[in-house]
């Protein structure tokens, strides 16, 4: 399976292009694609698609649970997440510059499409979601942010090898959907939106999407580092014999 990534950015959207999704585009509100997608029919609805959630280093997540968060944890979160909702998060502990400490973003997560690993590797390939800290700022400048998550097409991907540990992205503008650009370089998968709202006061189901259920996956495992081995000491020299 390729599992290679890339995001769109934009502020909002004017134009709209030709895609695979029809009447769908990036400009749609949250869970209007992952509803629609799932009127198609397929192994789609009641799917738990895991879903591997990335922060910047320091930085915190909590997932909603019956309107309200969980407790923040500072690691990479792995969830399973049900394709047409929408999941809304809450990233603290941002690195920010002096003077906007303790700001805080909402992002919202919507899966519309699922990825076809092996029963027993499906959480090992799961859809990766990456927090960058230069979205986050703009999201707290009042930009709306936008990044559309696809499995590039293997029959148009680069010839090139990746870093498995870093999520290839590129930008577009304005003017253009990137949900139409991931349409043609690939399947898009996942919606990351962040900006533009944060929570009213008192429980607000409107902005939890009512907390869909989620399932909880072990974060991933820290891939051990080969331990140095000490230069070996040089044995001592033999005495010379005496007469």
């Amino acid at each position: 399976m390729v599992v290679l990534w890339c995001l769109g950015l934009a502020v909002p959207l004017a134009a709209q292009e030709h895609n695979a999704h029809f009447l769908h585009h990036g400009a749609m509100p949250p869970g209007a694609i992952g509803s629609r997608q799932l009127q198609r029919g397929g192994p789609l609805p009641g799917f738990f698609q895991p879903v591997e959630i990335k922060a910047p280093s320091g930085a915190s997540i909590s997932l909603a649970v019956a309107n309200q968060f969980d407790p923040p944890q500072a690691v990479s979160r792995r969830a399973g997440f049900l394709i047409g909702q929408v999941y809304r998060l809450r990233v603290t502990n941002i690195a920010l510059p002096e003077g906007s400490e303790g700001m805080e973003v909402f992002p919202t997560i919507e899966v519309i499409d699922r990825t076809y690993a092996p029963p027993d590797q499906q959480v090992r390939f799961a859809i990766p979601v990456e927090l960058a800290l230069d979205d986050l700022r703009q999201a707290l400048r009042g930009k709306f942010v936008t990044r559309v998550i696809y499995l590039e097409d293997p029959r148009a991907a680069l010839p090139v090898r990746s870093d498995p540990q870093a999520q290839e992205w590129f930008e577009v503008g304005p003017d253009r959907d990137p949900l139409a650009v991931a349409d043609a370089l690939g399947r898009p998968v996942a919606i990351l939106r962040m900006g533009g709202r944060v929570p009213d006061q008192g429980p607000d189901p409107g902005f939890f999407f009512r907390s869909p259920p989620w399932i909880v996956y072990p974060p991933r495992a820290a891939t051990p580092q080969p331990k140095a081995v000490p230069p070996a000491k040089p044995a001592p020299a033999a005495e010379e014999a005496k007469p």
